[in-house]
């Protein structure tokens, strides 16, 4: 039998139903070999005796945290599908990968349309009064918003040059009804429940009409492709950190 080579990829996460899949996938793309797939109880030094050369970590925000500046001082690229992170987190991802002189690819969402989807919204946002953005996903899913409905409102916001339409809302009888704000003058709205993967919907206002961009995830099989392309271009990138899938397409 004749041992394949490649780039030798670990998952950090590898248990979850993510994980599994991305097992999955590296192991059928060509010029990928899975290397160590941990789940978060493991002892990440197995990474290093892998040989891994890269790392996809889809655990959860407490344990990132801790494994990516470890991947960093260890000289290894990180692929991120963990969400939830603040600003100080990512400005010290990018301290540690940038004096390691490797690369932190956080990528919120691995599907194509996705990536497609905040694109188009961000082609509208000039054109419209008012916007505002409903997140919906899986019972397990710990952070709100999601990471995608973030960088969605981030685009949106340095897209327009205008400041959005105000609030009217003077009182809420139920607090939190008009959700959170995700940018100036963006709220964002997370839904959970079984039976929902990943969606996400973005709503435009302006006076006599709307315009709804939406994108939905059926099945994790929808994310691979972008996996398996973000694994190939990490270690391409600019040492540091770099956001968004669309950065490698």
């Amino acid at each position: 039998m004749t041992r394949r080579t490649g780039t030798i990829v670990g998952v950090l996460g590898a248990r979850g139903r993510m994980g599994t899949a991305i097992c999955a996938a590296i192991e059928e793309a060509d010029g990928l070999v899975l290397g160590p797939a941990l789940g978060s109880s493991d002892d990440r030094s197995q990474l290093l005796a892998g040989g891994a050369e890269v790392v996809v970590d889809v655990t959860n925000r407490a344990a990132a945290i801790e494994n990516l500046p470890w991947l960093a001082s260890h000289g290894i690229h990180a692929v991120v599908g963990t969400t939830g992170f603040d600003d100080e987190d990512v400005a010290g991802f990018d301290r540690a990968f940038t004096e390691a002189e490797r690369s932190c690819f956080l990528v919120p969402n691995f599907s194509i349309g996705a990536v497609l989807m905040m694109r188009f919204a961000a082609e509208a946002a000039p054109y419209f009064a008012g916007v505002e953005i409903i997140e919906l996903h899986h019972e397990r899913k710990t952070d709100a918003p999601s990471g995608t409905a973030q960088l969605t409102a981030d685009r949106l916001a340095s897209a327009r040059s205008e400041p959005w339409a105000p609030d009217p809302t003077t009182h809420e009888t139920v607090a939190g009804a008009r959700g959170g704000e995700a940018a100036p003058g963006i709220r964002v709205h997370s839904v959970r429940l079984p039976g929902l993967l990943a969606h996400q919907e973005v709503l435009f206002g302006a006076t006599g009409q709307t315009l709804t961009i939406r994108h939905d995830s059926y099945d994790r099989a929808a994310f691979m492709p972008g996996v398996v392309r973000a694994v190939r271009a990490v270690s391409e990138l600019q040492p540091g950190v770099t956001v968004g899938l669309d950065a490698v397409l």
